[in-house]
């Protein structure tokens, strides 16, 4: 780091000294390119510099410097002086490194969302939402790079996904009812069966990571026996997680975490479940229970029966359900002009893997298969 800084420091000494007036105008034209941050307004009220010939240096280029040497070594040369601390506590530096060396690969926009919404914990608070809140970006980076990750189960009642919170997408993911029977029902020993198989997929000690747990909405109305049935089925995780050692849980509705994921915090979320839609008013983070959560009886499953059901009419026979599943979930689509589908003369083929590989080419079925049937 001394030797980059004084290699710097000498280049821009001897350009100097070569031609003064050559000198200013190149460092007035590197300002005019480069946004004037909060630490160089900070500077200038206070009447600080970087001090003694580093004062030659503009510190827009000095951030650029910072930029080159990395967190850790900016955040070392921030006890030099007060002026050099307060460019490298600069928000513009830490944003630079959090969108440049994010180790767990997120979207910007999605770590702006999370340190403003969800900071203070769940549920969520209404003074989380003043907008003018500034962030300090330095302290921000600094938390996230203690993290180790936690590991994701999303337990859905036809398949279960799990992985790692650093990656964008499942790792892997087991048929949950078949395997398991039906985990919404709070039976320690069931539970205790599909966490230990979840974390022995992955290969991890239950001890050494936090979980984060979606749970599938189920005694959904707002009744003192629904409450009641949340509260066993919770208390049931948490107890067989630490049982198991796991160090920290956050269990939360499905439809809660997919709007966090959406980067919202109120909304009204559909989900498509593996045997019933769910309809779920949110606001702020929390389920509206009282206002209404709306189930109905209409799942991936019974429109893979259908889709069966409109292929056999075309003397097409498959005796197992996956190969079903399999061309829904890759020809299948939403029409948004139901009538205007039906006119066109559409064709798609797939190769469905299986016991015995097959080539299948549809129809109008990858859109008579309805989800929903838009309005006009």
């Amino acid at each position: 780091m001394a030797k980059l800084l004084k290699k710097v420091f000498e280049s821009v000494k001897i350009r100097c000294n070569n031609n003064n007036n050559s000198c200013s105008s190149n460092l007035n034209e590197t300002n005019r390119w480069f946004m004037k941050s909060d630490s160089c307004l900070e500077l200038e009220e206070l009447g600080l510099g970087l001090g003694g010939e580093f004062d030659r240096i503009p510190v827009d280029l000095f951030i650029q410097i910072l930029k080159l040497l990395g967190p850790k070594e900016s955040a070392r040369i921030s006890i030099v002086c007060k002026s050099w601390r307060i460019i490298v506590s600069d928000n513009r530096l830490w944003i630079y490194f959090l969108q440049n060396q994010n180790q767990l690969q997120q979207p910007w926009d999605s770590i702006v969302f999370a340190e403003k919404h969800l900071r203070s914990g769940y549920p969520l608070f209404q003074s989380i939402y003043n907008q003018s809140i500034q962030l300090s970006f330095m302290h921000i980076y600094g938390q996230r790079a203690q993290l180790n990750g936690s590991v994701i189960i999303d337990g859905g009642s036809g398949y279960c996904k799990f992985g790692w919170s650093k990656y964008a997408s499942p790792s892997g993911r087991s048929a949950t009812f078949l395997e398991f029977g039906n985990i919404e029902s709070p039976m320690y020993s069931r539970l205790r069966h599909f966490f230990a198989t979840i974390y022995n997929r992955m290969q991890v000690k239950p001890s050494k990571y936090p979980i984060v747990l979606s749970v599938p909405i189920c005694h959904y109305d707002d009744t003192e026996s629904a409450k009641a049935a949340r509260r066993q089925l919770k208390e049931t995780i948490y107890s067989v997680l630490f049982d198991m050692n796991v160090p920290a849980v956050c269990a939360l509705n499905q439809a809660t975490l997919a709007l966090f994921a959406a980067r919202r915090v109120s909304g009204i979320v559909v989900n498509i479940g593996f045997h019933v839609t769910s309809i779920v008013p949110i606001l702020r983070g929390k389920v509206m229970r009282e206002v209404g959560v709306e189930v109905l009886g209409q799942g991936a499953v019974k429109l893979t029966g259908y889709l069966r059901e409109l292929m056999q009419q075309k003397n097409m026979n498959f005796g197992s359900l996956y190969t079903v599943r399999t061309l829904k979930e890759n020809l299948c689509y939403v029409a948004t002009d139901y009538e205007a589908e039906l006119q066109k003369d559409t064709q798609a083929s797939f190769t469905v893997p299986g016991e015995v590989s097959q080539w299948v080419c549809i129809g109008q079925l990858d859109s008579a298969c309805t989800i929903v049937k838009p309005l006009k």
